[in-house]
Formats: C-alpha cells, sequence, structure tokens
C-alpha cells in the first residue's frame, strides 16, 4: 500500500513541472524551484523542495521527506514518510535584489514505520511558517531558510510516552532550503 502512494506521490509531483508556466525572469526572480531542504523537524529531517509562485508575492511550496530513527529504547528502527504543503506570501527587504522574507502557514502528513506496531503511527499537524529567501542574481540558485513551529492534531500513540515525548506543539522544526530555478 505504501508503495503505491510513493508512486502516486512520485507522479504527481513530476507531472507538475508539465503544467507550469514558463516565463522571462530577471535574475533576482524566479517562477519555480526544485532542490533540497534540510530541518530539524521530528518527522523529516531531508526532504526533497518543490516552490512555486503562484502570484507574484504567493508561493505554494511541497516538500516530501523522511527521517530515519535508531531507537537505543525500543530497540527497533523507525522511518518516518512526511508531505507538507504551504503557502507563502513575500515581502521585499529593503534594497536588497533577490531577498524577500514570507509568513504563511501549511500542513503535513507523516506516517512511521516500524518493526513494533507500537511505534508506527500517522500524524498530521499545522504549522505557520516564516523565513528569509533569496535568488542569486546571476545563476539559477535560490536558498531560504525558515521556521515552522507545528500543532499536532494527530499523532502517533507512541509519542505520548516514549524518548519521543512531543506534546501537541513543536516548536524546533527550522530548516534550509536550495533550490535549482527556473
Amino acid at each position: 500500500m505504501m508503495k503505491k502512494i510513493l508512486i502516486a506521490l512520485s507522479v504527481v509531483f513530476m507531472l507538475s513541472f508539465s503544467v507550469l508556466p514558463l516565463q522571462a525572469q530577471d535574475g533576482s526572480s524566479y517562477k519555480s524551484g526544485i532542490g533540497l531542504r534540510a530541518g530539524g523537524g521530528y518527522y523529516d529531517i531531508i526532504a526533497a523542495s518543490f516552490k512555486t509562485f503562484v502570484t507574484e508575492p504567493g508561493a505554494i511550496e511541497l516538500n516530501l521527506g523522511f527521517r530515519p530513527y535508531a531507537s537505543v529504547y525500543s530497540g527497533y528502527n523507525q522511518f518516518n514518510l512526511s508531505f507538507s504543503a504551504s503557502y507563502q506570501h513575500h515581502f521585499p527587504i529593503g534594497s536588497v535584489e533577490g531577498l524577500k522574507w514570507f509568513v504563511g502557514g501549511g500542513l503535513t502528513a507523516y506516517n512511521t514505520f516500524s518493526g513494533n506496531k507500537d511505534y508506527s503511527g500517522f500524524g498530521l499537524g499545522l504549522f505557520p511558517t516564516g523565513g528569509v529567501d533569496y535568488k542569486f542574481g546571476n545563476i539559477p540558485l535560490n536558498v531560504s531558510a525558515d521556521f515552522r513551529p507545528t500543532f499536532a492534531i494527530v499523532k502517533p500513540d507512541y509519542y505520548g510516552y516514549s524518548y519521543l515525548s512531543y506534546s501537541r506543539f513543536y516548536a524546533g522544526n527550522i530548516g534550509a532550503s536550495v533550490r535549482y530555478t527556473f
């Protein structure tokens, strides 16, 4: 079942590139970007990142990520697979071309896989987001940093009694992204 979900998400992700309109860009702006996001979230530590602007200031960012756990307490290894989507509204920062700050919000869904059913489960969370975004003027490269404190709506059972004793609020999700722009 999980294999079918991964294949479907991959197909949707790849097909999204075929429907994106191409437009002329100046050196410090971009329409879309694809790359990686590294972060400190409990549901992902590395993610594929796709960001596209739907209006001049508004962008949608999609992340497909994972996080492995090697548990010394349970004796079982765990693996999180997650999908996150957020809307970001951008504002220029002073006179620095290509530099913007953004605010917005999003949703994340993740599943923890383990050989022990007590350490497996589905989670769903909402997060506000804010950060900075910079597009280099002379190369097709974008970097960004963001903060995503996450509020759990649904969390796996073990999150309440194991070494992963997260409350319904997790403030440590800070990330950095690098994307090829087009």
